[in-house]
């Protein structure tokens, strides 16, 4: 079943064929989160906004722990689309699906310790942790779903379908959208509210991604164990995917110590800290739509063993992202103080995101080359420098926090946030050449 087809051309239109739709079923994701605080953010309290940031924080940084299926199974399977090996792409599709649900019903067993770990990490106010551990033990029962969703997104995304993955997230964040309307502003549940929203609207998510996939349940490879569970493929799969994990996990814990940092300032700090990580969502959607698109080119590219097609999917990638970073700090700087104001109608909470808005306006340019390196390495299954150079990066976090922040207070914690943006850029690029020269 296997046919090595010739590597296509990239052009501009294939780049914007493929991201376009990422970009734009990545950007309702920060819009959904936007809404999860402007909904909560109508209350007129700051306790609220901070209790669905930190609980889905949490959840979120957990979740994206096993975001290596998301990016392990686009490398794997875009190399084996370069190949032309359509058994071994069933055959993934089901690996990466029974990961996923052995992951997700093993967090809610495990939903106490996890909460508890969570709060202990996290000095917010008691009313904040009420509120926050209401909206995670709703939230917790939906885990397989999320997580299964990164191996289906993964899986789409590698083969070029990436109006699958629009539809999916059209369909997922509008009808979490609408139930947050209804369950908080019409029925008043509240932060529950939007717990139960995001839990419904994962599950169907979870449905529509399934049947998108159908077509690989008509290959017989999906089911062929002896394939699905082949120990070389699975001992590879856990090599790359434990190097992913341990990158995931350390880029959660800067996300994560990021807003456990900000909860020490008070509450009106931690609301406004919350509401500006909504631009930066929106930043790293955006970008990412070129990133994926740059894990296909490089894994379709490396599958056929053509180094120019890498180099230029690279390249074409690359230049695409810069342009939508600068377009992101101009909307930023002109526009976000009417986004803040939309956002929350806490007076003291508007005033405190305000200034520290220019740190926001900075990062689309400060972290667009860790966005489309980190997709160049993932299509190539580098997951070792990742690895490595994750590691270098969150020490450089760690150092200017405690430099940073005693002296300079949040101002310093979203420098040290900025600099990690560039560490990861650095270091990365740093790897590149080799990268190249293994295609060749």
């Amino acid at each position: 079943m296997t046919d090595t087809p010739a590597p296509r051309a990239v052009t501009h239109r294939r780049v914007l064929k493929i991201a376009l739709p990422i970009v734009l079923s990545n950007a309702t994701v920060p819009i959904l989160g936007a809404v999860d605080t402007g909904v909560v953010g109508q209350l007129g309290q700051a306790a609220p906004i901070g209790a669905v940031g930190i609980g889905a924080v949490i959840l979120t940084a957990v979740y994206w722990i096993f975001g290596f299926l998301r990016m392990g199974t686009t490398g794997f399977v875009s190399q084996a689309e370069g190949a032309g090996d359509r058994a071994e792409i069933a055959a993934l599709l089901t690996r990466v699906l029974i990961i996923a649900g052995l992951a997700g019903f093993a967090l809610i067993l495990l939903q106490q310790p996890i909460f508890a770990a969570g709060f202990a990490l996290s000095p917010a106010s008691t009313e904040v942790e009420a509120l926050a551990r209401d909206y995670m033990s709703i939230r917790i029962w939906s885990a397989p779903a999320p997580i299964a969703l990164y191996g289906i997104t993964g899986w789409l995304l590698a083969q070029e379908r990436t109006r699958g993955v629009l539809v999916i997230q059209i369909i997922m964040n509008g009808t979490n959208i609408l139930l947050d309307l209804w369950f908080v502003l019409g029925l008043g549940w509240g932060v529950q509210g939007v717990a139960l929203a995001t839990l419904i609207s994962e599950v169907f998510g979870l449905c529509v991604g399934l049947w998108l996939c159908r077509a690989a349940f008509r290959v017989p490879a999906w089911r062929d164990w002896p394939r699905v569970l082949d120990r070389v493929r699975l001992r590879q799969m856990a090599l790359v995917n434990s190097d992913i994990l341990i990158r995931s996990s350390l880029l959660q814990a800067i996300f994560m110590g990021f807003l456990f940092v900000s909860a020490r300032f008070g509450d009106v700090a931690l609301a406004a800290n919350q509401v500006l990580l909504q631009f930066l969502n929106i930043t790293a959607y955006a970008l990412d739509g070129f990133a994926f698109t740059a894990e296909t080119i490089v894994g379709q590219a490396l599958g056929a063993r053509s180094a120019p097609i890498l180099r230029r999917g690279a390249v074409l990638t690359s230049a695409w992202a810069v342009g939508a970073s600068v377009l992101l700090a101009c909307v930023f700087a002109v526009g976000g103080g009417t986004i803040i104001d939309i956002m929350t109608t806490a007076p003291e909470v508007r005033i405190a995101a305000r200034e520290f808005l220019p740190w926001m306006v900075a990062a689309p340019l400060l972290g667009v080359a860790a966005w489309m390196l980190d997709g160049i390495f993932i299509g190539a299954t580098r997951s070792q420098d990742m690895r490595n150079m994750m590691i270098v990066s969150f020490v450089i976090y760690v150092v200017c926090v405690v430099a940073l922040v005693p002296p300079y207070q949040n101002h310093g914690l979203w420098l040290a946030f900025n600099i990690a943006f560039v560490a990861r850029g650095v270091t990365l690029g740093l790897r590149y050449p080799a990268l190249e020269r293994s295609a060749a």
